[in-house]
C-alpha cells in the first residue's frame, strides 16, 4: 500500500537503523515522478549534512549527480575513466564516458546536418561573468559567423555553470582569431567532434 517515494524513504530509514558511516544507494529516486525524486534527493543531502553520512550514489542520470554529489566516479568498461569534483568533472571533463554524460549524443545534431567547419566547446564554471555578450562580441572582435549548436546552463553546489557547443569556420586564421579571443576573456574551450 506504500507509493514508491515511501517505500524509499522506509528502505532508508532501514539502512539507517545500524548507524552506518556510509549509505549505498544504487539508484535511488529511479521510476519516482520529479517532485518525489527532488524530495528523495534532498532527504539524502540532509542525512549527509546532518548526521554526517557518506552517501554513495550510483546512477546514471546527471541531474541527480547535479542535485547532490560533491565527488563523482566515473565508470566505463568496468573501470573508473575519470575522478574528480563535480565541477572538475562538467568543466573539463577528460575521457569520453564523462564527455557522453555532460553532453549526451543524443542532444547534439549529427556533425553532418551543419555542413563544413570545426567545432568548439566553451564552458563557463560559474566564476566568469557571464552577463557578457561573449560570443557576440567575438563574432564583432574576429568577423567570423557562428553557429550555436548545444547550449545548457545548470546549477552545480549553488553556482551556475554553462556550456556551449559552436560551429566554426574551417579557417586556420580565423579559428586562431578566435581562440586568442577566448583566451583573453578568461573563458575555458576545447575542440570537440
Amino acid at each position: 500500500q506504500l507509493s514508491g517515494g515511501q517505500c524509499q524513504r522506509v528502505a532508508i530509514a532501514r539502512a539507517l537503523s545500524t548507524d552506518p558511516k556510509v549509505l549505498l544507494c544504487d539508484e535511488a529516486p529511479s521510476a519516482l515522478d520529479p517532485t518525489t525524486t527532488l524530495s528523495i534527493l534532498d532527504l539524502l543531502k540532509e542525512l549527509n549534512r546532518e548526521l554526517h553520512v557518506t552517501v554513495v550514489v550510483i546512477t546514471h542520470e546527471m541531474k541527480v549527480v547535479e542535485a547532490i554529489c560533491h565527488r563523482v566516479a566515473i565508470l566505463a568498461d568496468n573501470k573508473v575513466e575519470e575522478l574528480g569534483t563535480v565541477e572538475e568533472i562538467f568543466h573539463r571533463p577528460k575521457s569520453m564516458a564523462a564527455r557522453q554524460l555532460i553532453v549526451p549524443s543524443s542532444q547534439v545534431p549529427p556533425k553532418e546536418s551543419f555542413g563544413e567547419g570545426r567545432f568548439l566547446r566553451i564552458t563557463f564554471d560559474g566564476r566568469e561573468r557571464t552577463d557578457q555578450p561573449l560570443v557576440a562580441e567575438m563574432v564583432l572582435h574576429t568577423g567570423a559567423p557562428v553557429s550555436i549548436v548545444f547550449a545548457d546552463t545548470r546549477s552545480l553546489n549553488g553556482r551556475l555553470y554553462g556550456q556551449m557547443i559552436l560551429q566554426v569556420p574551417e579557417d586556420d586564421a580565423l579559428i586562431e582569431k578566435m581562440l586568442g579571443f577566448l583566451r583573453q576573456a578568461e573563458v575555458s574551450f576545447e575542440e570537440v567532434i
